[in-house]
């Protein structure tokens, strides 16, 4: 197994977005002046904001949401790169990812204003167009049509854009070894100084307290878990999970706590494993094992765990293996 050469050095940074924080970790040649690049970083993930986030009423997504529909709407490069993928992963998962859900999002509180039952009420009696069914893109152009009315919500997809873009950076700053994660959202290229892989943890769904489950070994490849354990709304003293089942207009429910999803980009990293956790365990492990997606789901049934992997995790791939955890890595970030 080969190593990272022994003159380099090992960088830290990270800062705040998407009310949460990046981070980043690489090494490279000590004499690495890491500012520039801590800027580039910084707004690699400030531009995904600006354009995607429904928290800030000027961003390209609200223009668009706001647009009258038919009404052909120009958009940056970046946001028409996520609403094809994120079309895409909405005909492939028979529409359990759907971007459309963003009525139901902000009627549960899960956006900048509260919960409001009366938006709830519409969101669930409404029948609520399939953004892959209602969406036009015209990716030469740049510019996207609404055939009807709908709510467009990327927080599924977006974070793990924004992964990407900073992977691109440190690629671009010429670092190979690199670990750029956001939120729940991870990826990894290359490998850590003594030749072995970026090891990350598989959080615990727990609801109190963050301890690892087990451990990943990464390399050249993405991570994002989804779960019901980290952000969800209490109403009426009932915890509801933020990610939103579209058939049904409503947050999900049920035994399954979380999936994670390893692939080759952060992007359908994090789309997958909204879709599979709205698919459930038995439709969604049938949908990963028809497209080889690697993923694992944990289940909850009153407070005991199971868990079942879908893909080439337990292969000798190198894409990842997972660790009993027991394990002492060197580096340890917890997804979730």
């Amino acid at each position: 197994m080969s190593k990272i050469p022994t003159d380099l050095t090992r960088h830290t940074l990270n800062g705040p977005t998407m009310g949460t924080r990046w981070s980043a970790q690489f090494y490279a040649p000590a004499a690495t002046d890491p500012d520039p690049i801590h800027a580039g970083l910084a707004e690699s993930v400030h531009v995904v904001d600006r354009q995607m986030s429904t928290w800030k009423p000027d961003s390209d997504l609200m223009r668009l949401n706001r647009a009258a529909v038919g009404t052909s709407v120009p958009v940056p490069t970046e946001l028409m790169e996520v609403l094809v993928r994120a079309l895409e992963i909405g005909r492939l998962s028979g529409g359990a990812f759907d971007i459309g859900v963003g009525d139901v999002v902000t009627a549960w509180g899960f956006g900048p204003g509260d919960a409001d039952e009366s938006a709830m009420r519409q969101a669930l009696s409404r029948t609520r167009p399939v953004a892959h069914e209602v969406l036009e893109l015209d990716r030469v152009s740049l510019c996207v049509r609404k055939q009807a009315p709908i709510a467009l919500d990327l927080s599924g997809i977006a974070k793990g854009y924004a992964v990407d873009r900073m992977l691109a950076v440190l690629g671009r700053f010429g670092i190979a070894n690199a670990l750029v994660g956001l939120d729940g959202e991870m990826r990894a290229r290359g490998l850590r100084p003594d030749g072995r892989p970026w090891a990350i943890a598989l959080e615990r769904p727990d609801y109190e307290k963050r301890v690892a489950l087990s451990i990943l070994e990464l390399e050249d490849a993405a991570v994002a878990t989804s779960g019901d354990y980290r952000h969800w709304v209490d109403i009426g003293g009932q915890r509801f999970s933020h990610t939103i089942d579209p058939a049904r207009g409503v947050p999900l429910s049920g035994t399954l706590a979380s999936v994670t999803v390893l692939a080759e980009t952060c992007m359908d990293a994090d789309a997958w494993a909204t879709a599979l956790m709205v698919l459930g365990v038995r439709s969604g492990t049938e949908l990963a094992k028809k497209l080889r997606l690697n993923a694992i789901f944990i289940e909850r049934t009153n407070e005991v765990l199971r868990q079942r992997q879908v893909g080439w995790i337990h292969g000798n791939d190198r894409l990842t293996k997972i660790l009993n955890r027991e394990e002492k890595p060197r580096s340890l970030i917890c997804l979730g």
